[in-house]
């Protein structure tokens, strides 16, 4: 992600371009996760969807080879990607079963997602400061092939799960108010990454950051993140979850003002990466108690798809569509105040109807 519209940038396509091309990757979310997860609550077989889907998306990924035009490369992107979204939050529910009422420690086990990320990034930009940025699709294939791997050593009885029979309605679950608050305050907050996901990357560049120095402020951002994973269970133990979901969006809000606004002094900027723990880290911490304390061990597959597809999906091609247009017309800084607009309307909905979740009674 965050070396993605550099590359698309260096094939030559238009701002406009890079942000529908940005926007296919969170597309995907709102179809595969759920249509997956569907399967996977129907079949209780997990572990064999993620390796399936693990294998067609490094194969489709192949296709970024061809050196297609825009229309190709939107057709190669929606289909490996359309496999490669459809893998997380199957993993989610794989981890959280696994874990039990031992819940708390669920940080603890995300934050190695977190420290792969640091790793590949501090790398890749290490190597892109030395090689042209048209070789990023070759550096990734070790990727794909490795989630290949990895996928083949969790034991596929973990996921074999006979099929709950249903205790509630599906549709009652989404008419709650605190439910629809949530899915509308998370819709809001992806929006509000639209610019940071899609132009970030090209508004550090464009200040005059190298690419070393713009893959270790992604980075940053998510040893942030790893630290609040670690301690995420003291804050649970001595604040409601109102409180911490209030708090992150505000933080998030101002997140995205310091990087409108003071990018150019590393300080600042240091610290509104700092705050990825509240926009991301916090928000989706609270996010995994929601979907356990709502939809329940019935609905937990459907309700994680529904969690990555309607915000992490339709929020995140919202917003880098929207941020596309922004950025076209006037520049980076615009695109991540409207973000932050974005935060406020999503502050507000919280405040109204945002309320705690309720125990999960069936884990």
């Amino acid at each position: 992600m965050p070396y993605w519209s550099l590359y698309l940038e260096a094939r030559g396509f238009s701002y406009l371009q890079i942000a529908t091309l940005m926007a296919t990757i969170q597309i995907t979310k709102v179809i595969a996760p759920n249509l997956w997860g569907w399967i996977g609550d129907r079949t209780g077989r997990r572990v064999q969807l993620v390796r399936l889907g693990s294998v067609l998306g490094a194969l489709c990924f192949l296709g970024v080879f061809l050196e297609t035009g825009f229309y190709g490369l939107m057709l190669v992107m929606l289909t490996f990607t359309f496999f490669w979204n459809a893998i997380l939050p199957l993993y989610e529910v794989i981890t959280l079963q696994g874990l039990g009422r031992d819940r708390e420690r669920y940080g603890r086990v995300r934050l190695w997602g977190s420290v792969g990320f640091i790793v590949a990034v501090a790398l890749i930009g290490w190597l892109l400061d030395r090689l042209p940025l048209t070789i990023l699709p070759w550096l990734l294939l070790p990727l794909f092939a490795g989630i290949v791997v990895a996928s083949l050593l969790v034991p596929a009885e973990t996921a074999v799960i006979k099929p709950n029979r249903v205790k509630g309605s599906l549709k009652a679950i989404l008419k709650h108010p605190a439910v629809l608050a949530f899915f509308g305050m998370n819709l809001l907050l992806q929006v509000s990454h639209g610019a940071y996901y899609t132009f970030f990357s090209i508004h550090l560049e464009q200040i005059g950051y190298d690419k070393l120095a713009i893959g270790l402020l992604w980075s940053l951002g998510v040893v942030a993140e790893i630290v609040l994973f670690v301690f995420m269970h003291h804050l649970f133990r001595r604040f409601s979850i109102r409180q911490i979901a209030l708090t992150a969006v505000l933080l998030t809000m101002v997140r995205w003002v310091m990087i409108a606004e003071v990018s150019s002094v590393l300080s600042l900027l240091v610290i509104a990466q700092c705050l990825h723990a509240a926009s991301y880290g916090a928000l989706h911490a609270i996010s995994v108690h929601y979907i356990q304390g709502y939809f329940g061990a019935e609905h937990h597959g459907q309700g994680q798809a529904l969690y990555s597809g309607l915000t992490f999906g339709a929020g995140g091609a919202v917003g880098a569509w929207m941020s596309g247009f922004i950025v076209d017309a006037y520049g980076t800084p615009p695109a991540f105040w409207a973000g932050a607009g974005a935060m406020a309307i999503a502050f507000v909905v919280a405040w109204l109807w945002l309320r705690p979740p309720p125990e999960p009674d069936n884990l």
